[in-house]
């Protein structure tokens, strides 16, 4: 009677050791990235290569810096370094080489609270100097949830570039966060910033005496 019932039992055992073989085959859920599906608060990086709207021949702010003081940076007033980084948005990595100033860049990562800080006041430096001169972020060291959820928080709206493996820094052969690089219409460094977290005043002083343009209030 046992054997019996052992017998009829066997297919039953049989079913459900498939079952849990099939279900144990079965890939785990593709967790997407909740950023993906969300759009970049950060502008296009497309236009970084042309110069910002009031270049030109005149002499005006944006024109050649060629006469304009080096200052004391440490950089010697070197170009930008031979690297080519990705766009968040998207799209052929941005050349720093052909980025062109006069431009504010900050290097910058979620994690790091002076970075934080500072970013409500570079957002304000590039709607105040439209026309005279282009701010861009290089998120480093970072996630794109995390950059964007900043971004997203702090109404940042302008060209951020991607260096996850800090080429940037490397180059520079600075390792400070934030660090802030200001580059004058030839394309050389003017400047390069590690005092901690700016604000609008330091800014606007900083510009005015690397750059040697007067941003506006």
């Amino acid at each position: 009677m046992i054997r019996r019932l052992a017998l009829l039992a066997m297919p039953l055992l049989l079913v459900a050791t498939a079952a849990c073989t099939a279900e144990a085959e079965k890939p785990p859920p593709t967790r997407q990235d909740p950023a993906a599906s969300r759009p970049s608060p950060f502008a296009d990086c497309a236009a970084l290569t042309s110069a910002p709207n009031s270049s030109g021949d005149d002499g005006a702010p944006g024109s050649s810096a060629d006469d304009r003081p080096a200052g004391d940076t440490g950089s010697g007033g070197s170009q930008l370094p031979e690297l080519s980084l990705t766009c968040f948005t998207g799209g052929a990595p941005v050349a720093l080489r052909e980025v062109r100033g006069p431009a504010v860049i900050n290097i910058w990562a979620s994690w790091c609270p002076p970075c934080r800080k500072e970013l409500p006041a570079f957002q304000r430096l590039s709607e105040r100097a439209e026309g005279q001169l282009r701010v861009i972020g290089v998120n480093t060291q970072d996630s794109r949830s995390a950059a964007q959820s900043i971004g997203e928080d702090f109404g940042v709206r302008f060209p951020m570039l991607v260096d996850q493996g800090q080429a940037m820094q490397r180059a520079l052969r600075r390792n400070a966060f934030p660090m802030t690089l200001f580059l004058a219409a030839d394309g050389r460094i003017r400047h390069i910033d590690t005092s901690g977290a700016l604000d609008d005043a330091q800014l606007t002083e900083l510009v005015e005496q690397h750059l040697d343009i007067t941003v506006g209030a």
